[in-house]
């Protein structure tokens, strides 16, 4: 065990109301704000404001927590946030919180967490869904990826990724302020690749049925000259997504660029040999994980689940490290919940001077199941990078 623990948020009602989607961010002068997505059955005793789409009929609120001792303390601000599967960020004088209710919406502070603007809708169609996945900064722009419904009705995982970008020193409440990519349907190349045997999971591509799909994006950039997938224009990010096929290390990536006059676009990526790739290796990419990029050591830093004979195993979270995304180096474990309701799973890193901070979606033996978690668990990975050396 490399990492410590704390919990910071419990669920008021561990059999009806669910904590789900954890966010964590830096924010100014060093405080560290994170963000919990409540949903589940039980959440109209919650007073507040609810998204109109949830998890349940009932809908979901996210709740805001500050430190200002870089998470030895945490306290929970009067914020009742109508949206859920959430993304911090932060760009000019603002923190943002971007996240859904069917419709894609956006949220500001401009004290530091404390209070949240009413959500601002950033595309009104109600087809949206993510996690908190890593946001890419360069050149006073931010990029990450929403993903877009492919079928009408919420046929999970038949999602289809989308690149936003916007300038940082713009508002970022308002829509003309972003740009879109046209979403990237997967599903082509997935029932193309599915005679190998991969995915394991039923190619049965209609709504309604169980499918493979790709989601939970996360937004990189590659920084190595000697890296096949360098762009000597910078133009260029790396997705790397979840990939639910049945096989608990393989994940999916792709491609976005931002073109001379602004648009966007996702495509495959083409290997040394011209072949293009999708399916590759990952750690523990059933489940969603997370990175950060460290200008220390070169290395891009993952948290994500590690699997111990059962493909839907959410009890052990691990870290890795990797100087290409293409392979991966165990660093250690960062928790073990206590049992197999008793998740450490879905969580959020951020690095922060010399130590690697994590938020985690978990549970003890009230939670309902690995899935329907009632903790929120802080870690601090301290002095990380000698895990490296």
């Amino acid at each position: 065990m490399i990492a410590n623990e704390k919990i910071i948020y419990t669920s008021p009602d561990p059999a009806g109301i669910y904590l789900y989607t954890p966010a964590l961010l830096e924010g100014f002068n060093g405080r560290f704000v994170a963000a919990v997505d409540l949903g589940g059955p039980g959440t109209d005793k919650l007073t507040g404001p609810k998204s109109d789409l949830g998890d349940y009929k009932t809908g979901n609120q996210i709740r805001v927590l500050l430190s200002d001792d870089r998470g030895n303390t945490w306290r929970e601000t009067s914020a009742r946030i109508p949206m859920m599967h959430e993304i911090l960020f932060k760009a000019g004088k603002a923190l943002y919180m971007i996240g859904h209710s069917g419709r894609l919406l956006i949220t500001k502070s401009l004290d530091n967490g404390e209070t949240w603007s009413e959500p601002s809708v950033l595309f009104p169609e109600r087809r949206w869904h993510q996690s908190c996945g890593t946001v890419d900064h360069r050149d006073g722009k931010v990029y990450l990826v929403y993903e877009k419904w492919i079928y009408e009705g919420h046929q999970w995982p038949g999602v289809a990724p989308v690149l936003l970008a916007a300038e940082e020193d713009k508002d970022l409440t308002v829509a003309s302020n972003w740009t879109f990519s046209k979403p990237f349907n997967p599903d082509p190349i997935m029932v193309a690749a599915a005679p190998s045997g991969i995915p394991a999971l039923p190619t049965d591509f209609q709504p309604g049925h169980p499918a493979p799909g790709i989601l939970e994006t996360s937004v990189l950039r590659i920084y190595d000259p000697k890296h096949p997938f360098y762009d000597p224009n910078d133009k260029t990010v790396i997705l790397l997504m979840r990939a639910h096929t049945g096989f608990s290390d393989i994940g999916a990536i792709l491609k976005g660029v931002e073109n001379p006059d602004g648009s966007l676009e996702i495509s495959q990526i083409q290997n040394r040999f011209g072949n293009k790739l999708f399916y590759i290796h990952i750690p523990g990419a059933n489940i969603k994980f997370h990175l950060a990029y460290d200008d220390v050591t070169k290395l891009y830093w993952m948290v994500h689940s590690q699997i111990d004979g059962r493909v839907a195993e959410r009890r052990r979270l691990a870290l890795s490290f990797s100087k290409d995304l293409l392979t991966w180096t165990f660093a250690g474990l960062i928790a073990v919940g206590p049992s197999n309701n008793g998740a450490r799973h879905y969580a959020t890193c951020m690095i922060s001077g010399d130590d690697l901070f994590v938020l985690s979606r978990s549970g003890d033996e009230r939670a309902k199941s690995a899935h329907d978690n009632n903790l929120t668990t802080f870690h601090r990975v301290a002095d990380f990078r000698k895990y490296a050396k």
